[in-house]
């Protein structure tokens, strides 16, 4: 299996799915890019940050693409979720060619419908600023639409999507 980067906006249904997916393969690593990003403890900045946010946000990507390579070396199927913009497309497909990167797209109004579900770690301007930066996809290699899909109709869809990449 190619490597599997879920990306899109908050509250979108990233981690739920790729971690969900992971837990259906025999042998398997998720790995979760904001909680790469949170290594960084002094001096953090986040991906809206100007130059140096986008730096650093480049930087989790080579080390989430690393990680990654390592894990499938090891003989793990992977799948990672993270927010692919422009900037950090470049560096998974340099740093880890075979992945599949699928957007998960939803509308702003759907995204605060499953964000009331759990737990929000972001402000709501950090979230609105997220949605903004994330609605227009960089070339991935599926875009997919989950306005109104449940959680398992969305891993249904990118599990098939995953299987025939």
């Amino acid at each position: 299996m190619r490597p599997l980067i879920l990306t899109g906006g908050p509250a979108v249904g990233k981690t739920t799915c790729a971690r969900a997916l992971a837990a259906e393969r025999e042998r398997a690593a998720y790995i979760d890019g904001d909680d790469v990003r949170q290594l960084v403890v002094a001096g953090a900045a986040t991906p809206w940050s100007g130059p140096e946010g986008t730096a650093q946000h480049e930087l989790a990507a080579r080390n989430t693409a690393a990680l990654a390579r390592n894990l499938e070396g090891a003989g793990f199927d992977v799948t990672a979720s993270d927010v692919v913009t422009s900037e950090v497309l470049p560096v998974y497909r340099e740093h880890l060619p075979r992945c599949f990167i699928v957007h998960l797209a939803v509308s702003v109004d759907g995204a605060r419908d499953r964000a009331a579900t759990r737990p929000v770690f972001i402000t709501d301007e950090e979230f609105e600023l997220l949605h903004r930066m994330t609605a227009v996809p960089p070339a991935v290699d599926l875009v997919l639409d989950v306005t109104g899909m449940t959680v398992d109709e969305q891993i249904e869809r990118v599990r098939g999507a995953w299987f025939q990449a």
